[in-house]
Protein backbone atom coordinates (compact mmCIF):
# COMPACT_ATOMS: atom_id res chain seq x y z
CA UNK A 1 0.00 0.00 0.00
CA UNK A 2 2.92 2.18 0.65
CA UNK A 3 4.59 1.86 -2.50
CA UNK A 4 1.64 2.14 -4.47
CA UNK A 5 0.86 5.65 -2.53
CA UNK A 6 4.82 5.95 -3.42
CA UNK A 7 4.12 5.66 -6.83
CA UNK A 8 0.58 7.79 -6.77
CA UNK A 9 2.65 10.77 -4.95
CA UNK A 10 5.45 10.31 -7.82
CA UNK A 11 3.32 10.42 -10.96
CA UNK A 12 1.74 13.35 -9.27
CA UNK A 13 5.08 15.36 -9.39
CA UNK A 14 5.35 14.23 -13.06
CA UNK A 15 2.05 15.45 -14.08
CA UNK A 16 3.36 19.06 -12.27
CA UNK A 17 6.61 18.70 -14.11
CA UNK A 18 4.95 18.48 -17.49
CA UNK A 19 2.28 21.09 -17.07
CA UNK A 20 5.24 23.45 -16.45
CA UNK A 21 7.02 21.87 -19.43
CA UNK A 22 3.51 22.80 -21.22
CA UNK A 23 3.16 26.00 -19.91
CA UNK A 24 6.88 27.03 -21.11
CA UNK A 25 6.01 25.63 -24.80
CA UNK A 26 2.70 27.87 -25.12
CA UNK A 27 4.29 31.01 -23.52
CA UNK A 28 7.62 30.06 -26.29
CA UNK A 29 4.55 30.15 -28.96
CA UNK A 30 3.03 32.66 -28.05
CA UNK A 31 5.87 34.98 -28.37
CA UNK A 32 6.48 33.80 -31.98
CA UNK A 33 2.63 34.17 -32.72
CA UNK A 34 3.33 37.98 -31.92
CA UNK A 35 5.44 38.05 -34.48
CA UNK A 36 3.15 36.78 -37.10
CA UNK A 37 0.47 39.31 -38.93
CA UNK A 38 -2.29 37.25 -38.10
CA UNK A 39 -4.11 37.32 -34.69
CA UNK A 40 -5.83 34.37 -35.18
CA UNK A 41 -2.50 32.76 -33.90
CA UNK A 42 -2.74 34.96 -30.98
CA UNK A 43 -6.15 34.21 -30.08
CA UNK A 44 -6.08 30.06 -30.42
CA UNK A 45 -2.70 30.08 -28.02
CA UNK A 46 -4.60 32.36 -25.14
CA UNK A 47 -7.95 30.01 -25.76
CA UNK A 48 -5.69 26.60 -25.09
CA UNK A 49 -3.33 28.39 -22.60
CA UNK A 50 -4.07 27.24 -19.28
CA UNK A 51 -6.20 24.45 -20.37
CA UNK A 52 -3.94 22.31 -21.55
CA UNK A 53 -1.78 23.08 -18.39
CA UNK A 54 -5.07 22.26 -16.38
CA UNK A 55 -6.11 18.90 -18.48
CA UNK A 56 -1.84 17.80 -18.10
CA UNK A 57 -2.12 17.89 -14.35
CA UNK A 58 -5.84 16.38 -14.69
CA UNK A 59 -4.97 13.30 -15.98
CA UNK A 60 -1.71 13.13 -13.85
CA UNK A 61 -3.84 12.74 -11.14
CA UNK A 62 -6.68 10.63 -12.54
CA UNK A 63 -3.96 8.67 -13.37
CA UNK A 64 -2.38 8.71 -9.76
CA UNK A 65 -5.58 7.74 -7.96
CA UNK A 66 -7.11 4.74 -10.81
CA UNK A 67 -4.12 3.03 -11.76
CA UNK A 68 -3.15 2.67 -8.26
CA UNK A 69 -6.68 1.81 -6.57
CA UNK A 70 -6.84 4.63 -4.45
CA UNK A 71 -9.85 5.70 -6.27
CA UNK A 72 -12.78 3.07 -6.17
CA UNK A 73 -14.52 2.38 -9.52
CA UNK A 74 -17.53 3.89 -8.71
CA UNK A 75 -18.29 7.36 -6.55
CA UNK A 76 -21.51 8.35 -5.45
CA UNK A 77 -23.37 5.72 -7.57
CA UNK A 78 -21.58 6.99 -10.81
CA UNK A 79 -18.46 5.47 -12.59
CA UNK A 80 -15.48 7.41 -12.28
CA UNK A 81 -14.93 7.60 -16.02
CA UNK A 82 -18.04 9.26 -15.90
CA UNK A 83 -16.65 12.35 -14.33
CA UNK A 84 -13.92 11.81 -16.60
CA UNK A 85 -15.45 12.56 -19.68
CA UNK A 86 -17.67 15.32 -17.69
CA UNK A 87 -14.30 17.21 -17.04
CA UNK A 88 -12.88 16.74 -21.08
CA UNK A 89 -16.88 18.28 -21.61
CA UNK A 90 -15.74 21.30 -19.62
CA UNK A 91 -12.37 21.69 -20.73
CA UNK A 92 -13.43 21.72 -24.17
CA UNK A 93 -16.40 23.81 -23.39
CA UNK A 94 -13.90 26.17 -21.57
CA UNK A 95 -11.72 26.66 -24.81
CA UNK A 96 -14.18 26.80 -26.85
CA UNK A 97 -15.61 29.62 -25.31
CA UNK A 98 -12.22 31.50 -24.12
CA UNK A 99 -11.60 31.29 -28.28
CA UNK A 100 -15.24 32.84 -29.43
CA UNK A 101 -14.77 35.17 -26.65
CA UNK A 102 -11.54 36.60 -27.18
CA UNK A 103 -12.00 36.04 -31.20
CA UNK A 104 -15.31 38.15 -31.39
CA UNK A 105 -13.53 41.19 -29.24
CA UNK A 106 -10.60 41.15 -31.53
CA UNK A 107 -11.71 41.32 -34.89
CA UNK A 108 -15.11 42.37 -33.80
CA UNK A 109 -14.19 45.51 -32.57
CA UNK A 110 -11.56 46.07 -35.28
CA UNK A 111 -14.99 45.75 -37.28
CA UNK A 112 -16.65 47.77 -35.25
CA UNK A 113 -14.25 50.75 -35.13
CA UNK A 114 -14.32 50.54 -39.06
CA UNK A 115 -17.61 51.44 -39.10
CA UNK A 116 -19.46 55.24 -38.72
CA UNK A 117 -22.26 53.98 -36.55
CA UNK A 118 -22.66 53.15 -33.17
CA UNK A 119 -24.98 50.28 -33.43
CA UNK A 120 -22.04 47.55 -33.90
CA UNK A 121 -20.24 48.95 -30.98
CA UNK A 122 -23.30 47.97 -28.90
CA UNK A 123 -23.82 44.44 -30.44
CA UNK A 124 -21.01 43.46 -29.72
CA UNK A 125 -20.96 43.10 -26.47
CA UNK A 126 -24.66 40.99 -26.44
CA UNK A 127 -22.84 39.19 -28.84
CA UNK A 128 -19.79 38.25 -26.63
CA UNK A 129 -21.77 37.53 -23.44
CA UNK A 130 -24.48 35.40 -25.83
CA UNK A 131 -21.36 33.35 -27.10
CA UNK A 132 -20.66 32.62 -23.94
CA UNK A 133 -23.76 31.69 -22.17
CA UNK A 134 -24.84 28.78 -25.23
CA UNK A 135 -21.29 26.74 -25.42
CA UNK A 136 -21.74 26.58 -21.31
CA UNK A 137 -25.09 25.41 -21.51
CA UNK A 138 -25.04 23.07 -24.43
CA UNK A 139 -22.02 22.03 -22.29
CA UNK A 140 -24.50 21.34 -19.31
CA UNK A 141 -26.61 19.52 -21.34
CA UNK A 142 -24.20 17.25 -22.40
CA UNK A 143 -22.53 16.87 -18.99
CA UNK A 144 -26.47 15.66 -18.02
CA UNK A 145 -26.43 13.30 -20.96
CA UNK A 146 -23.14 11.82 -19.58
CA UNK A 147 -24.64 11.43 -16.26
CA UNK A 148 -27.67 9.36 -18.41
CA UNK A 149 -30.09 12.44 -16.52
CA UNK A 150 -33.32 12.80 -19.06
CA UNK A 151 -32.75 16.07 -20.56
CA UNK A 152 -35.84 15.93 -22.62
CA UNK A 153 -38.10 18.16 -20.10
CA UNK A 154 -35.32 20.31 -19.80
CA UNK A 155 -35.46 21.43 -24.01
CA UNK A 156 -38.67 21.37 -23.54
CA UNK A 157 -39.22 23.91 -20.64
CA UNK A 158 -36.19 26.15 -22.43
CA UNK A 159 -38.65 25.91 -25.88
CA UNK A 160 -41.81 26.46 -24.06
CA UNK A 161 -39.96 29.56 -21.84
CA UNK A 162 -37.79 31.04 -25.15
CA UNK A 163 -41.35 30.69 -27.16
CA UNK A 164 -43.05 33.05 -24.16
CA UNK A 165 -40.01 35.23 -23.87
CA UNK A 166 -40.19 35.89 -27.88
CA UNK A 167 -44.14 36.68 -27.56
CA UNK A 168 -43.24 39.09 -24.83
CA UNK A 169 -40.48 40.55 -26.35
CA UNK A 170 -42.01 40.83 -29.59
CA UNK A 171 -41.77 45.11 -30.22
CA UNK A 172 -38.18 44.68 -28.57
CA UNK A 173 -37.21 41.71 -31.12
CA UNK A 174 -38.13 43.71 -34.21
CA UNK A 175 -36.63 46.78 -33.05
CA UNK A 176 -33.60 44.79 -32.74
CA UNK A 177 -34.19 42.90 -35.74
CA UNK A 178 -34.53 46.62 -37.78
CA UNK A 179 -31.72 48.01 -35.95
CA UNK A 180 -29.63 44.93 -37.51
CA UNK A 181 -31.29 45.78 -41.07
CA UNK A 182 -30.07 49.58 -40.50
CA UNK A 183 -26.71 48.39 -39.95
CA UNK A 184 -26.64 46.24 -42.93
CA UNK A 185 -28.76 48.20 -45.24
CA UNK A 186 -27.71 51.32 -44.39
CA UNK A 187 -30.02 54.00 -45.43
CA UNK A 188 -28.37 56.51 -43.77
CA UNK A 189 -25.37 57.21 -41.23
CA UNK A 190 -24.69 59.34 -38.04
CA UNK A 191 -24.72 63.06 -39.02
CA UNK A 192 -26.99 62.80 -42.17
CA UNK A 193 -30.04 64.77 -42.40
CA UNK A 194 -32.95 62.97 -42.67
CA UNK A 195 -36.52 63.17 -42.81
CA UNK A 196 -38.84 60.90 -41.48
CA UNK A 197 -43.12 61.49 -41.52
CA UNK A 198 -43.38 64.78 -39.85
CA UNK A 199 -39.39 64.84 -38.56
CA UNK A 200 -36.53 66.50 -40.40
CA UNK A 201 -33.14 67.15 -38.58
CA UNK A 202 -29.57 65.17 -38.17
CA UNK A 203 -29.01 61.21 -36.74
CA UNK A 204 -27.35 61.91 -33.85
CA UNK A 205 -27.25 57.96 -32.57
CA UNK A 206 -28.32 54.27 -33.94
CA UNK A 207 -28.84 52.00 -31.26
CA UNK A 208 -30.35 48.95 -31.09
CA UNK A 209 -33.61 49.63 -30.22
CA UNK A 210 -34.00 53.12 -31.74
CA UNK A 211 -32.44 55.84 -33.88
CA UNK A 212 -32.44 59.26 -32.16
CA UNK A 213 -32.99 62.48 -34.22
CA UNK A 214 -32.15 65.95 -33.92
CA UNK A 215 -34.27 67.94 -35.20
CA UNK A 216 -33.62 72.00 -36.84
CA UNK A 217 -35.70 72.94 -33.59
CA UNK A 218 -32.80 71.51 -31.43
CA UNK A 219 -35.16 68.67 -30.16
CA UNK A 220 -34.23 64.72 -29.83
CA UNK A 221 -36.54 62.48 -31.13
CA UNK A 222 -36.50 58.89 -30.61
CA UNK A 223 -37.78 56.88 -33.28
CA UNK A 224 -37.92 53.14 -33.12
CA UNK A 225 -36.14 51.12 -35.36
CA UNK A 226 -38.59 49.09 -36.93
CA UNK A 227 -40.59 52.36 -38.12
CA UNK A 228 -37.48 53.11 -39.89
CA UNK A 229 -37.43 49.91 -41.76
CA UNK A 230 -41.40 50.12 -42.36
CA UNK A 231 -41.63 53.60 -43.97
CA UNK A 232 -39.70 56.49 -46.14
CA UNK A 233 -37.38 57.53 -44.95
CA UNK A 234 -35.14 60.49 -47.08
CA UNK A 235 -31.76 61.35 -46.57
CA UNK A 236 -30.75 64.49 -48.01
CA UNK A 237 -26.91 63.36 -47.48
CA UNK A 238 -27.21 61.11 -49.80
CA UNK A 239 -25.66 60.60 -52.97
CA UNK A 240 -23.96 64.25 -52.09
CA UNK A 241 -24.78 67.48 -50.04
CA UNK A 242 -26.17 69.29 -52.98
CA UNK A 243 -29.91 69.65 -52.97
CA UNK A 244 -32.16 71.38 -55.94
CA UNK A 245 -34.11 74.69 -53.97
CA UNK A 246 -37.47 75.25 -55.91
CA UNK A 247 -38.89 78.59 -55.74
CA UNK A 248 -42.47 78.96 -56.67
CA UNK A 249 -43.13 82.56 -58.55
CA UNK A 250 -46.47 84.08 -59.22
CA UNK A 251 -47.19 87.28 -61.42
CA UNK A 252 -50.07 89.30 -62.69
CA UNK A 253 -52.22 88.17 -66.26
CA UNK A 254 -50.58 90.78 -69.00
CA UNK A 255 -46.97 90.23 -67.85
CA UNK A 256 -44.44 89.54 -70.10
CA UNK A 257 -43.61 85.85 -69.48
CA UNK A 258 -40.32 86.38 -71.16
CA UNK A 259 -39.30 89.25 -69.28
CA UNK A 260 -40.31 87.55 -66.34
CA UNK A 261 -37.63 84.54 -66.99
CA UNK A 262 -35.03 86.72 -68.13
CA UNK A 263 -35.06 88.25 -64.77
CA UNK A 264 -35.14 85.37 -63.00
CA UNK A 265 -32.51 83.81 -64.66
CA UNK A 266 -30.58 87.38 -63.91
CA UNK A 267 -31.02 86.86 -60.18
CA UNK A 268 -30.09 83.76 -60.64
CA UNK A 269 -26.41 84.42 -62.07
CA UNK A 270 -26.12 86.93 -59.69
CA UNK A 271 -26.61 84.82 -56.47
CA UNK A 272 -24.41 82.07 -58.03
CA UNK A 273 -21.81 84.87 -58.37
CA UNK A 274 -22.30 86.88 -54.96
CA UNK A 275 -23.11 84.05 -52.55
CA UNK A 276 -21.20 80.96 -51.71
CA UNK A 277 -24.35 78.95 -51.58
CA UNK A 278 -25.62 78.62 -55.45
CA UNK A 279 -24.02 76.49 -57.87
CA UNK A 280 -23.56 77.66 -61.46
CA UNK A 281 -23.43 74.16 -62.64
CA UNK A 282 -26.33 72.51 -62.89
CA UNK A 283 -27.62 75.41 -64.05
CA UNK A 284 -30.29 77.58 -62.70
CA UNK A 285 -34.04 77.35 -64.65
CA UNK A 286 -37.60 78.92 -64.87
CA UNK A 287 -40.30 77.11 -66.03
CA UNK A 288 -43.58 78.52 -66.30
CA UNK A 289 -46.15 76.04 -65.58
CA UNK A 290 -49.91 76.95 -65.27
CA UNK A 291 -52.38 79.59 -65.57
CA UNK A 292 -53.85 80.42 -62.40
CA UNK A 293 -57.06 81.30 -61.44
CA UNK A 294 -55.71 85.00 -60.70
CA UNK A 295 -51.82 84.87 -62.19
CA UNK A 296 -49.32 83.21 -64.24
CA UNK A 297 -47.63 80.49 -62.03
CA UNK A 298 -44.22 78.81 -62.16
CA UNK A 299 -40.85 77.87 -60.61
CA UNK A 300 -37.24 79.16 -60.28
CA UNK A 301 -34.94 76.01 -60.42
CA UNK A 302 -31.45 76.75 -58.27
CA UNK A 303 -28.95 74.11 -56.64
CA UNK A 304 -27.08 74.87 -53.62
CA UNK A 305 -24.05 73.15 -52.70
CA UNK A 306 -25.28 71.72 -48.62
CA UNK A 307 -28.70 71.19 -47.97
CA UNK A 308 -28.21 73.71 -44.50
CA UNK A 309 -27.97 76.89 -47.18
CA UNK A 310 -31.70 75.89 -48.56
CA UNK A 311 -33.24 78.68 -46.67
CA UNK A 312 -30.73 81.32 -47.31
CA UNK A 313 -30.72 80.68 -51.23
CA UNK A 314 -34.61 81.24 -50.65
CA UNK A 315 -34.42 84.64 -48.41
CA UNK A 316 -31.71 85.81 -51.08
CA UNK A 317 -33.58 85.06 -53.79
CA UNK A 318 -37.12 85.90 -52.62
CA UNK A 319 -35.61 89.40 -51.23
CA UNK A 320 -34.01 89.84 -55.40
CA UNK A 321 -37.21 89.14 -56.94
CA UNK A 322 -39.37 91.67 -54.65
CA UNK A 323 -36.80 94.41 -55.83
CA UNK A 324 -36.68 93.25 -59.22
CA UNK A 325 -40.19 92.86 -59.92
CA UNK A 326 -40.79 96.22 -58.14
CA UNK A 327 -38.04 98.23 -60.44
CA UNK A 328 -39.90 96.33 -63.77
CA UNK A 329 -43.28 97.29 -62.47
CA UNK A 330 -44.25 93.22 -62.68
CA UNK A 331 -47.09 92.72 -60.49
CA UNK A 332 -46.89 90.20 -58.15
CA UNK A 333 -50.78 89.39 -57.41
CA UNK A 334 -52.67 88.34 -54.39
CA UNK A 335 -56.19 86.37 -54.36
CA UNK A 336 -58.70 88.21 -54.84
CA UNK A 337 -62.91 87.60 -54.90
CA UNK A 338 -64.89 90.01 -56.99
CA UNK A 339 -68.79 90.58 -55.84
CA UNK A 340 -71.02 91.35 -58.25
CA UNK A 341 -74.47 92.69 -56.64
CA UNK A 342 -77.35 93.38 -58.61
CA UNK A 343 -80.38 94.87 -57.37
CA UNK A 344 -83.94 93.76 -57.98
CA UNK A 345 -86.55 94.98 -60.00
Amino acid sequence: MESEFFYAVLTILIGLIAAGIAYGIILWLKKKAEKTVSQLDDILLSALGRPVVITVLAVSIYIALTRFAILPDVVAGFAVDLYINAFFILIVAWVISSFSYTFLCTYGSTIARKTETDFDDRLLPMLEIGARYLIWFIAFLMILANFHIDITPLLAGAGIAGIALALAAQDLLSNFLGGVIIAVDKPFKIGDRVRFGEYSGDIVAIGLRSTRLKTLDNQIVTIPNSSLTSNVVVNFAQPDFRLKVRLPFSVAYGSDIRQVKEILLGIAAEAAEKTPWVLKDPAPSVYFLEFGESSLNGQLLLWTNNYDNSWDVQDYVNCRIDERFREAGIEIPFRQVDVRMRDKE
